[in-house]
C-alpha cells in the first residue's frame, strides 16, 4: 500500500465541520493517494517530508488557462498536451480546465473530439477536469480579444453539438444574447458550469441568468458591464449576488490592488483565482498563438493582440495567492481561492482542500507562495523534500 506521511511548520485544512484554517504545525498522512488523516502537531512516526518553512496547501485548481510553456490547448498536438500537464504542477496547480476560446462551433466541436481523444495517451500530471468554452457566445461590444467574426447565439443545436464529447464542463457566455437563458438552462441540467463574461448584460440581466442556474463570473472587471452608481452592470451583480462566483485574474494588471481588494471584501468566500494563462506563460517575451491568431508578450505585463488588446496572461496561480498575500488578504482566504472555492463550484469536493477523504494533491508553498514541491494522488511529481 503507498502511503505518505508530511509534516509542515503551516499546512491549511479544511474540516468538515468549520471554515478553513492554517494549523501550526500539522501533519496529513494519505494512503493510495487519498488523505486519511489530518491533525494537529506532530506525527508519530517519520515523515517522508517535513516542511519547516513556507506552507503546506492543498493542489490548486485553475478553471480558466488558455495555454502555457508555448502550447494553446485549443490546437496543441500530443506533446504539447504532455508537456502542459507534465509541468503545471511547477507552478502548483494539479487540476486544471484547458480554456477554448471563440472559434466556429464546428471548429470548437472538432478542437473537443480531438482532446477527447488524446486525453487517454497523457501522462500522470496535472488533471483534466473538463474543457472551458470561454466563447462563442459573447457580446460584440465586450469581444475583448475575442473575434468578432465567430461571435454568435447559443441556439439549441449549437448548445447540443459542443456536448457531444462529454467534455465541455465550464461555458462563458453572454446572458443579453437570444436565447442564453435557455441556453443557461440547459447547459446547468447537463451538468456544466455556466459563467457570465464578455458580457454587456445589465445588472438585472446578470440576475435573471443566475436564477437560470449561472454560478460565476468570468475575470471580473475585464470585457464586461461594471460599477456604476445609476447603471449597474455585470462586476455589480458578481459582488453583491451570493449565487455567483466572481474570477478574479491577480497578475495586478488586470485588475488593480484596489479593485482587487474590494473584490474579496463583498465577494467574501466566492472569489476564484484564475490565471487566464496563455501559450506565452512560463515563456520568454515573443510571439504566441491565442485561439489561432498571434499575441507578443512583452518584457512586461500581459500578452496583448496587435491593436493593444490585453490577451489572457502569463500569470502562475500561486503568484495570483503570493500576490493576493501581499494584498493583506489572510492566508486561508488566499489559498481557499485558488483551491477549495473553484473545486466545489465545479462539484469535486475530493479536491482543493486538506481533509480525510479528499484526493492527496498537496503542493508546498515556499514563503514567497512559489511551489517547491507538489504531490497528485500522493506522488510526488515535482520539487524537493524536507
Amino acid at each position: 500500500m503507498a502511503s505518505l506521511l508530511i509534516s509542515a511548520n503551516h499546512m491549511i485544512t479544511t474540516p468538515a465541520d468549520g471554515p478553513t484554517r492554517v494549523l501550526s504545525p500539522g501533519f496529513v498522512r494519505a494512503e493510495d493517494g487519498v488523505i486519511t488523516e489530518v491533525g494537529e502537531g506532530r506525527p508519530a512516526g517519520t515523515p517522508d517530508a517535513e516542511l519547516r518553512d513556507g506552507l503546506l496547501a492543498p493542489g490548486l485548481v485553475d478553471l480558466q488557462a488558455n495555454g502555457f510553456f508555448g502550447y494553446d490547448m485549443v490546437d496543441a498536438d500530443e506533446e504539447g498536451w504532455r508537456t502542459v500537464v507534465s509541468r503545471l504542477p511547477e507552478t502548483g496547480v494539479t487540476a486544471f480546465m484547458p480554456t477554448f476560446i471563440t472559434a466556429p462551433v464546428e471548429t470548437q466541436a472538432e478542437a473537443l473530439r480531438h482532446t477527447r481523444d488524446l486525453l487517454p495517451r497523457l501522462p500522470a500530471g496535472t488533471k483534466v477536469l473538463g474543457v472551458h468554452l470561454e466563447g462563442p457566445f459573447l457580446s460584440e461590444k465586450r469581444k475583448g480579444a475575442h473575434n468578432a467574426a465567430y461571435l454568435t447565439d447559443p441556439e439549441p443545436e449549437a448548445i447540443l453539438s459542443l456536448l457531444e464529447t462529454g467534455l465541455v464542463k465550464l461555458v462563458t457566455l453572454a446572458p443579453e444574447r437570444t436565447g442564453a437563458i435557455d441556453a443557461i438552462r440547459a447547459l446547468v441540467a447537463a451538468g456544466v458550469l455556466v459563467s457570465v463574461g464578455h458580457s454587456d448584460a445589465t445588472a438585472a440581466q446578470t440576475a435573471a441568468a443566475a436564477e437560470a442556474g449561472a454560478r460565476m463570473v468570468t475575470h471580473i472587471f475585464n470585457a464586461q458591464s461594471g460599477v456604476h452608481h445609476r447603471d449597474p452592470g455585470v462586476a455589480t451583480q458578481a459582488l453583491i449576488d451570493r449565487r455567483l462566483s466572481p474570477g478574479l485574474i491577480l497578475d495586478l494588471h488586470h485588475v488593480s490592488p484596489e479593485a482587487a481588494k474590494l473584490v474579496f471584501g463583498a465577494a467574501a468566500g466566492r472569489v476564484v483565482l484564475v490565471t487566464d494563462a496563455a501559450a506565452s506563460a512560463g515563456m520568454p517575451p515573443g510571439t504566441y498563438e491565442l485561439g489561432g491568431e498571434p499575441i507578443t508578450m512583452p518584457d512586461e505585463g500581459p500578452p496583448l493582440r496587435a491593436d493593444g488588446t490585453i490577451a489572457g496572461s502569463g500569470l502562475r496561480l500561486d503568484d495570483a495567492v503570493g500576490n493576493a498575500a501581499a494584498l493583506g488578504i489572510d492566508t486561508a482566504t488566499a489559498v481557499d481561492a485558488a483551491t477549495r472555492v473553484p473545486a466545489d463550484l465545479i462539484g469535486r469536493a475530493d479536491l482543493g482542500r486538506i481533509a480525510p477523504g479528499a484526493a492527496a494533491d498537496l503542493v508546498w508553498l515556499g514563503p514567497d507562495h512559489r511551489a517547491l514541491a507538489t504531490w497528485i494522488n500522493g506522488q510526488k511529481v515535482f520539487g524537493g523534500g524536507s
